[in-house]
């Protein structure tokens, strides 16, 4: 058996979420490689070439699959896949963007956000934003993936020797492409890989409320700073810090969750979580039948006090 795996990179560094994805190709087993593309493709192998689980490193350094276009890349997975018993995809927004249009090329069913592994046909998977857990058995020749990374063990740097193999990426791409990226740059952690995060809601009131008290506090935790979806939507902060359903799923060591009230949509993205705290003036919000640790107060009087005592 053998398994296929699209690898995320940035900077000359497959992304967490790529480790994640082999961790479940491990527990899937069989022989795995990992597919990289675009431009710096080739810097990031010789990252790829020593993780754990991985036989076989594959570079596409075609730089027609820069910014990983759906379009691009999906006819290029497709190809390979002839050889490959599973393609896995990270469920982040580039492999939940690639992979839907992999399976169509393969005429094949996908199984989305897989959270366990029961056997190399059987999978986990979350419905009903986390309220139900389904267990599905695809019965395709081949099994197209998306891995829910917070569910997963990552799998180790340093602890491989794959080899590294070049293949031709053949991209005739007049469908789509690419126009400019508009990111934010931040000192801190990255949300989806930190290790505490703390979070803000509606009751901050305001864009500068959520800078002024969440902020502070984030920076002496060392912690990535996430946002309710009501809070998103207000305008507080931008889209990128949204935990939940529609947003990010994180699974940090800490989760601080501050004027959240804990609506299912929010919970379906944090609740797995090793360790939540909660601060809210209102006793009966849901926040609190999750977390581990939660605080009945002013948040706007706890925070600083918090923050200065750290």
């Amino acid at each position: 058996m053998t398994i296929l795996v699209l690898g995320e990179q940035h900077g000359g560094k497959v992304k967490d979420s790529t480790l994640a994805t082999l961790g479940a190709a491990a527990q899937i087993g069989g022989d795995v490689h990992l597919l990289l593309i675009g431009s710096e493709a080739s810097g990031a192998a010789d990252d790829a070439k020593s993780i754990a689980g991985v036989s076989r490193v594959l570079v596409a350094a075609d730089a027609a699959l820069d910014h990983e276009l759906a379009e691009a890349a999906a006819p290029l997975i497709a190809r390979l896949g002839a050889d490959y018993d599973h393609l896995l995809f990270s469920s982040t927004t580039t492999g939940r963007n690639i992979a839907p249009r992999v399976a169509a090329l393969l005429d094949l069913a996908q199984v989305s956000d897989i959270i366990a592994v029961e056997g190399p046909d059987t999978f986990q998977r979350p419905i009903y934003a986390g309220n139900a857990i389904a267990t599905v058995r695809s019965t395709d020749a081949k099994k197209v993936i998306t891995v829910r990374g917070t569910a997963f063990t990552k799998a180790e740097r340093g602890a491989g020797s794959a080899e590294v193999q070049s293949v031709d990426a053949g991209v005739n791409n007049d469908k789509s492409s690419f126009v400019s990226m508009d990111a934010s740059e931040s000192e801190r952690p990255e949300l989806t890989s930190a290790k505490i995060i703390v979070s803000g809601g509606r009751a901050l009131g305001s864009g500068d409320a959520f800078h002024q008290y969440i902020e502070p506090l984030a920076d002496k935790l060392g912690a990535a700073v996430g946002a309710s979806r009501a809070a998103v939507d207000a305008g507080y902060v931008p889209n990128d810090y949204q935990v939940g359903q529609t947003g990010k799923i994180v699974a940090p060591e800490l989760y601080v969750a501050i004027g959240i009230s804990g609506a299912i949509q929010h919970l379906a993205g944090m609740k797995d979580s090793k360790v939540i705290v909660a601060i809210n003036k209102d006793e009966e919000a849901p926040i609190f039948q999750v977390a581990d640790v939660g605080l009945v107060g002013d948040l706007f009087k706890i925070l600083p006090e918090l923050t200065e005592k750290l």
